[in-house]
């Protein structure tokens, strides 16, 4: 399913019923990598997938973007989609938005789990995660997905696209969004996340460091944090299990 958000096609997933959900992925991904959990949610809520503005099917942005603009994507996808105090749950960059727009008050969440989060400016060089790139990413999300239909067709896509000229002439846009929301701290807007909040986090995340988690547990009001020893920045897929067991939990009084 597609809709139009500021000229841009944004492509998105919806399926069951009750309260909705919406889940948003990390950088360079797409809405299959959180499909895992996405099918545990789905016989409770209204799930939505959502391909954020510049990845999977979505429309590149036509310039660099900022926080503030992708914070003004998921306001728009639901004012667009009429959906109203959701389930806000994001992996990474996804996290960043989340935190951004929460944070601003444009938009008004029952719960949100932040998995991996970005949002605190890193210690390290803009050049170090411009080096992260596509392949390298998309080589360990398929190694982790399991072999659902549905994976399998974004495992075959993503190696078709690796190294691709329609990536390459779409890098320099990302790229360069990248380097502006890198340098943008949102540290400032997590007292403001006033809502029930769960993070998940990897012990071995080095894009993302444990201590971020621990900054983002001390300054959002009411927060948990649950650590995954030996796991990286994809933490939930590593552990998707006790993932999805744990938010049943959260989510229990929600349905």
């Amino acid at each position: 399913m597609q809709v139009k958000i500021n000229d841009w096609n944004i492509n998105y997933e919806v399926f069951g019923q009750g309260t909705p959900v919406i889940l948003l992925h990390g950088w360079l991904a797409t809405l299959e990598t959180m499909r895992p959990i996405a099918n545990s949610l789905q016989n409770n809520f209204k799930v939505y997938l959502v391909d954020v503005v510049g990845f999977g099917k979505s429309d590149l942005p036509e310039h660099p973007l900022k926080t503030d603009d992708f914070g003004d994507f998921l306001k728009d996808f639901m004012q667009a989609l009429d959906i109203k105090n959701p389930i806000l749950i994001g992996h990474s960059n996804g996290g960043r938005i989340i935190i951004n727009a929460v944070g601003r008050g444009i938009v008004s969440p029952k719960k949100v789990v932040l998995i991996d989060s970005a949002g605190i400016k890193p210690k390290r060089s803009c050049g170090y995660y411009l080096k992260v790139g596509f392949y390298k990413v998309g080589k360990f999300i398929l190694n982790l997905l399991p072999n659902t239909n549905g994976i399998k067709e974004f495992k075959e896509k993503l190696r078709n696209r690796v190294g691709s000229e329609d990536y390459k002439a779409s890098a320099n846009v990302l790229k360069e969004t990248m380097k502006i929301i890198v340098n943008e701290d949102q540290t400032h807007l997590l007292p403001k996340i006033s809502v029930p909040t769960l993070l998940f986090w990897g012990s071995l995340d080095t894009a993302t460091p444990i201590s971020d988690a621990k900054k983002m547990e001390k300054l959002i009001p009411d927060c948990g944090l649950i650590e995954y020893a030996g796991s990286t920045h994809f933490s939930y897929l590593e552990n998707i299990n006790n993932v999805n067991s744990v938010l049943n939990e959260f989510f229990k009084n929600d349905k």
